[in-house]
């Protein structure tokens, strides 16, 4: 449901160059990423045009490279860069796994000054947290060229194949965050109110234009009301005229669930916390078409908002890099 969704949404396709070891597992993993479009195995930034498989193993200078083309309007480059830290030793030197050699170094191929911005934003934060500089050589793309056939798509033509990468990892929460849970039904309700209660637990709908967050646009995030996960970014806020909260996007592209809703005879997709399963609204096609046309139609009683000054402290410091 959910690629259905995004398969009729406008697309601002975009492309990275990503090398992070044995390309097999590089662009196996980033396959399973929501929102990623294409991948094609290459050689990039060596010493020679057009190199053979045999030339890059031998010295030629290439990294094994894979390129990827993306739909900015459904997963950001900042993410892409997330996932990119978590399938790779960003300390190791020319090494991924078992493999060894200059052709298996880590790097970010970036062909824009503006890409170039975003992507160190991402790697200086993650040094920030890890308090020591990473070995991911951000350089400009000097040459990218196709890999043989046999690589491409390698791990779905030999599924059992050697893979550095746990591919799994894809469907996880991106960034980890502990959910709340309360110890009881009605524990949940006193803390909520009933009607985030009734929002959330029975899919109940508040009144439209009876939330204070649809017409609120302060930076921040938007949470769940209920465990806590980071739902919404403000940068992604918009003013429908609905009367309920309207976003273009969820924070990350893993950050809810869709669910078929044929309930009071229409034909609808609910939108539901990954985790805690929470109700937060339906998500609709008539949104901006510069923003790839969806409308997450979210009320205000299921979310609880964070201020960006307040995110250190709140403990969402690692989701700063996904608010502009």
């Amino acid at each position: 449901m959910r690629e259905d969704l995004w398969e009729n949404s406008y697309k601002d396709s975009q492309t990275l160059y990503l090398a992070g070891g044995c390309f097999w597992g590089v662009e196996g993993y980033f396959k399973r990423v929501p929102g990623v479009l294409n991948t094609q195995t290459g050689y990039a930034n060596g010493l020679k045009k057009n190199p053979t498989y045999h030339e890059v193993i031998n010295n030629s200078g290439h990294a094994e490279t894979v390129k990827i083309e993306y739909d900015e309007n459904v997963v950001r480059l900042e993410e892409l860069i997330l996932h990119f830290l978590r399938t790779i030793d960003p300390f190791s030197m020319n090494r991924q796994g078992n493999d060894v050699g200059l052709q298996y170094r880590s790097g970010v191929f970036f062909t824009d000054e503006a890409q170039l911005r975003r992507v160190v934003a991402v790697i200086e934060q993650f040094e920030m947290q890890q308090g020591r500089k990473t070995a991911i050589e951000v350089r400009p793309l000097e040459g990218f060229f196709d890999a043989e056939e046999y690589h491409q798509d390698y791990l779905d033509k030999n599924p059992y194949g050697y893979c550095h990468i746990s591919l799994n990892t894809a469907a996880e929460p991106l960034i980890a965050y502990e959910i709340r849970k309360d110890t009881s039904t009605e524990a949940l309700r006193q803390r909520i109110g009933d009607l985030s209660f009734n929002v959330t637990q029975k899919s109940t709908t508040e009144r439209a234009f009876s939330s204070p967050y649809d017409n609120f646009y302060e930076r921040g995030i938007y949470v769940d009301i209920v465990g806590g996960e980071p739902l919404f970014s403000s940068d992604a806020k918009y003013k429908s005229g609905s009367g309920w909260p309207s976003f273009t996007r969820p924070i990350s592209a893993d950050a809810v669930e869709y669910v078929g809703d044929e309930g009071y005879g229409m034909r609808r997709i609910e939108v539901r916390s990954r985790r805690s399963q929470s109700h937060l609204g339906h998500v609709f096609d008539d949104g901006p078409r510069e923003s790839g046309g969806l409308r997450y139609c979210i009320n205000g009683a299921a979310l609880r908002f964070i201020p960006y000054d307040d995110m250190e402290k709140e403990g969402y410091g690692a989701f700063k890099i996904l608010v502009k």
